[in-house]
């Protein structure tokens, strides 16, 4: 039996909504125009993962009022890990569920023209950059259901605009905090890189709250224009109860570079795309993702570089750790098209598994439409070594955490390499927690 996918709003709501919100009026219009798209699409289509029966539509609020944050002292405990609260210059933006709770960000980078604000409000006072690049280079509105319904319900998300020109040092940083179990986020994440500028942002996900059948559609759209470099970070951890969309697109322009890096921790079942469209010639995208899957959810994580330019490079480096009775499929994708001349594609995905009903599987794919390039590829799938666990727990130490050493050494090739000594911290916490 499929879940029903009929859509619990209409076009009158979605119309009241958005002029309620003051939303300009070509984003009214595009919101229309893509809830008739998600009436008329299916599903998306995720490899060897069946979906029909979970529930990415039917929730009974489509955004829910929180009271925003008078000081960061104020964030719950798990957030405010996230955050350097002894600095006093920061360059933040925090959401609580649907609501934007605190935003900072220096006198600095509004002197250069830096923009960095929810995007709600980006519709209303950037109305013409954010039309210039919302859901039109990155992710398309009609790829199916997932991305007409988010772009007709978008209802948080931030928008980061760094001109010409500009190089920012410190990172970006949002947290969305998600601590009312009847709150569905549809947030947008759109980054804009000028020509020649820099930016780290980072994005942590954090659930506070148990929630019995949640709702989460993210699309991030990253645009690095001509010799522009972006390293993006995110760690995403939500409750069991969430079902989870994640659709992360990068676009590079001539020599461009997107870096990613992403720690997957959600412990409700997640399907996860994350692609990159080398565009311009010698552009480059690196991703490096590192999963737990734990309980009985189930996961499906594509990664895919595309390559169009000329000496362009792509890399995946992909490693996943499942436990009980999760599971877990890991496509990694290079495609190398005609005319992409000079091109390398390379991927490694690595997945362990920890008990006998935990089920983990890679698969790697080349696409090459072109004969001078180089590509490769790397991929295994296995238990943990009972010489290992043997070897350990002979040594006195108890089998917990000689299983909590095999996966923290499993993992550390892909953490150590973590662009974002951020994200790097962050995510060692939070494997910590979920290993124990």
């Amino acid at each position: 039996m499929t879940v029903e996918t009929k859509l619990p709003v209409d076009q009158d709501y979605v119309s009241t909504f958005s002029k309620g919100l003051g939303e300009p009026e070509w984003f009214t219009k595009f919101r229309s125009d893509a809830l008739t798209k998600a009436e008329e699409l299916g599903l998306p289509r995720p490899d060897k993962t069946k979906i029909d029966k979970w529930n990415f539509t039917n929730f009974k609020n489509h955004t829910v009022d929180s009271a925003a944050y008078q000081s960061l002292d104020e964030l719950p405990e798990a957030a405010k890990v996230l955050v350097d609260l002894e600095n006093k210059d920061h360059n933040l933006y925090v959401q609580r569920n649907n609501s934007p709770a605190f935003l900072s960000l220096s006198d600095s980078l509004k002197e250069q023209g830096v923009i960095f604000t929810d995007i709600i409000t980006a519709a209303k006072e950037h109305s013409d950059v954010l039309q210039k690049y919302f859901m039109t280079d990155g992710v398309k509105v009609d790829e199916h259901k997932l991305t007409a319904l988010h772009g007709a319900l978008v209802n948080g998300g931030a928008f980061l605009y760094v001109p010409k020109n500009v190089e920012i040092s410190e990172p970006i940083q949002a947290v969305y905090v998600h601590d009312n179990p009847e709150a569905t986020l549809f947030n947008h994440v759109l980054v804009v890189a000028e020509d020649n500028s820099a930016v780290t942002y980072v994005e942590n996900y954090v659930s506070t709250t148990d929630v019995e059948e949640g709702i989460v559609n993210i699309v991030t759209e990253v645009v690095a224009n001509q010799n522009a470099k972006v390293a993006y970070g995110a760690v995403d951890n939500l409750a069991s109860g969430v079902t989870t969309y994640v659709n992360r697109r990068g676009v590079a322009g001539r020599d461009a570079r997107i870096d990613w890096a992403l720690g997957m921790m959600n412990d409700g079942d997640t399907i996860s795309e994350n692609v990159t469209n080398l565009i311009g010639d010698g552009s480059i995208a690196d991703t490096k993702s590192v999963v737990v899957g734990r309980g009985k959810q189930k996961q499906n994580f594509t990664t895919k570089v595309v390559h169009f330019g000329k000496n362009s490079e792509g890399y995946i480096l992909k490693h996943g750790v499942m436990k009980d009775e999760a599971s877990s499929i890991f496509n990694g994708i290079g495609k190398i098209e005609h005319g992409a001349t000079k091109s390398n594609a390379e991927q490694e995905s690595r997945v362990l598994m920890l008990s006998e009903k935990a089920r983990g599987d890679a698969n790697p794919i080349l696409l090459i439409d072109e004969d001078d390039v180089t590509a490769g590829h790397a991929a295994s799938v296995g238990r943990v070594d009972p010489l290992q666990l043997y070897y350990l727990m002979s040594r006195g130490i108890p089998k917990k955490e000689a299983e909590r050493l095999i996966i923290h050494g499993f993992l550390a090739p892909v953490v150590n390499q973590l662009p974002i000594e951020g994200v790097k911290k962050q995510l060692v916490d939070v494997i910590e927690g979920k290993v124990n």
